[in-house]
């Protein structure tokens, strides 16, 4: 079966509860929408706002106050928001990625073997089971590896460990100054290999939440290597398996779970305004699905930081920041008027929920805007 680039798009959007708003709460609309990209405390707020139905932020709170939904290294080295029943599966299909990453490189440099990241973990995880600062942490460290061995052995073992980021108050949940809690995920994997139901699990929460996608993607999406993705996907799609196969719209073979529902290319896609890293536009190796190729490295800047976003019929089409009195949009191209008012529609929403927590969010992101492109800018009223 062809798909074409209208339907995988729209197949996407209805995956990430992007086509309207549904009534869920928090932690089942994280769990639906499988993870959230945290790396500013107040993306995954904005994530769901633009997802849930009568979002509450306070609701979010209180999630993570309860570590129903935790904050922790998870995919592509990145901080996830996830549902705390999916955290242990998630961190052990990723067992390969965070052992080579964190366990080599500045772990290493630091004179630090992979068998003294065994030796240390259980006392280290034991001095974090009430939550520590980063200088906690790297006070115990310290004593134990000395001070030169120090930093690096906090830069391994903080993303290989099963640690949580604990909520320190702020407009977010999260400040600046980072605490950390052990998970209580079981014990951690030894050795370089991930566990194969933990990533068989994996891709099938992957394909519900980001379906229809190719091997190349869900590689991307928890940087694991392909060969394993590849049997992964082999297994699921045998006689009477869970999986099937489509061609995508250059002819890439692509997979979804049987019977997934995948709307209609005509299916209408209302405006979005996203928050800065939204998972939407970071899970994909082709990330043309969403953000046209000519507007990727406009967004997606070369350090990394990815731009709130305009999203029109489906597709990225500009950015936009928090103003007085407002939210200023910058489209790259022109626009209806029809959809400015929708657009404007969303921003009194969203300029509502900001003054309740951090009007002037992602502020310290606003050099970006000095190197933008000439587009068509309009300031919508709160």
């Amino acid at each position: 079966m062809k798909i074409t680039a209208r339907e995988l798009n729209r197949a996407t959007l209805h995956r990430q509860l992007l086509l309207e708003r549904v009534p869920l709460g928090v932690a089942d609309g994280v769990r639906r929408v499988v993870a959230l990209q945290a790396q500013q405390p107040g993306s995954p707020y904005l994530a769901l706002w633009n997802r849930l139905a009568g979002f509450d932020p306070d609701e979010m709170d209180a999630v993570l106050a309860r570590r129903e939904v935790v904050k922790a290294t998870l995919m592509r080295i990145t901080l996830h928001a996830v549902h705390a029943e999916d955290y242990g599966v998630f961190r052990q299909a990723m067992q390969q990625t965070l052992y080579g990453s964190r366990l080599g490189f500045r772990f290493a440099e630091a004179g630090l073997t992979p068998a003294d990241a065994e030796e240390l973990l259980p006392g280290f995880l034991g001095f974090a089971e009430v939550p520590r600062s980063s200088a906690e942490m790297k006070g115990w460290l310290e004593e134990r590896v000395g001070a030169d061995a120090r930093d690096g052995a906090w830069w391994g073992l903080r993303g290989y460990a099963p640690l949580h980021h604990h909520p320190t108050g702020g407009p977010w949940s999260f400040g600046e100054r980072p605490s950390y809690v052990t998970a209580g995920a079981g014990p951690v994997p030894a050795g370089r290999e991930a566990l194969p139901e933990a990533l068989r699990e994996l891709v099938v929460r992957y394909l519900a939440g980001f379906g229809p996608v190719s091997v190349a993607d869900v590689a991307q999406f928890a940087m694991v290597r392909r060969t394993p993705v590849r049997r992964v996907l082999r297994e699921l799609g045998g006689v009477g398996g869970v999986v099937e196969r489509l061609e995508g719209p250059d002819g890439t073979e692509l997979f979804d779970l049987v019977g997934a529902e995948r709307p209609a290319g005509g299916t209408p896609a209302p405006p979005r305004l996203l928050g800065m890293w939204d998972s939407v536009l970071l899970a994909y190796a082709d990330r043309s699905r969403v953000i046209p190729p000519e507007y990727r490295r406009v967004v997606i800047r070369v350090n990394g930081d990815v731009l709130p976003t305009l999203l029109v019929d489906g597709l990225v089409a500009g950015v936009w920041r928090p103003a007085e009195g407002g939210i200023e949009a910058t489209a790259f191209h022109d626009l209806p008027e029809p959809v400015w008012e929708a657009l404007a529609e969303e921003a009194r929403g969203l300029h509502a929920l900001l003054a309740t927590r951090e009007p002037r969010l992602y502020g310290r992101y606003g050099h970006w805007w000095a190197k933008l492109p000439a587009g068509r800018v309009r300031l919508l009223p709160g």
